[in-house]
């Protein structure tokens, strides 16, 4: 568990940087070159590749090189365990959700009865 933890992690440390996942959004429409990644952001190649090191190293992205060119495509299984994590927290929370609406409903019904066992305003002014 600790392991899969520390990849989740991973991935969203990775996905917190804006470049980074600028560059994940790119990749889904098709594998790039490093070159072309790089071309819309305004950093040296350098700081851009430390960028590219972070989506590898959490799984996101897979590179090769071929002669010069290095090209990246995306990995979307890395993020199955984000997406579980998601599918568990929107659980816990629609089922807290749930108690809640039953709690308020509890609530209303309790009000409504005890506003019917209360005579109405007319009657008791007639009774007067």
């Amino acid at each position: 568990m600790a392991n899969k933890l520390s990849q989740l992690d991973q991935v969203f440390a990775a996905l917190a940087d804006p470049t980074r996942r600028a560059i994940v959004m790119r990749l889904c429409a098709g594998e790039a070159s490093v070159g072309e990644l790089a071309d819309p952001f305004a950093m040296a190649l350098p700081s851009f590749m430390k960028h590219i090191h972070v989506l590898e190293t959490s799984g996101l992205v897979q590179s090769e090189k071929s002669g010069r060119v290095r090209t990246c495509r995306l990995s979307p299984d890395a993020l199955l365990g984000a997406e579980d994590w998601f599918q568990q927290q929107r659980a816990i929370w629609e089922a807290r959700l749930d108690r809640f609406e039953a709690y308020v409903m509890k609530l209303k019904k309790e009000k409504e009865q005890a506003a019917a066992k209360r005579p109405s305003r007319t009657a008791r002014k007639k009774g007067s």
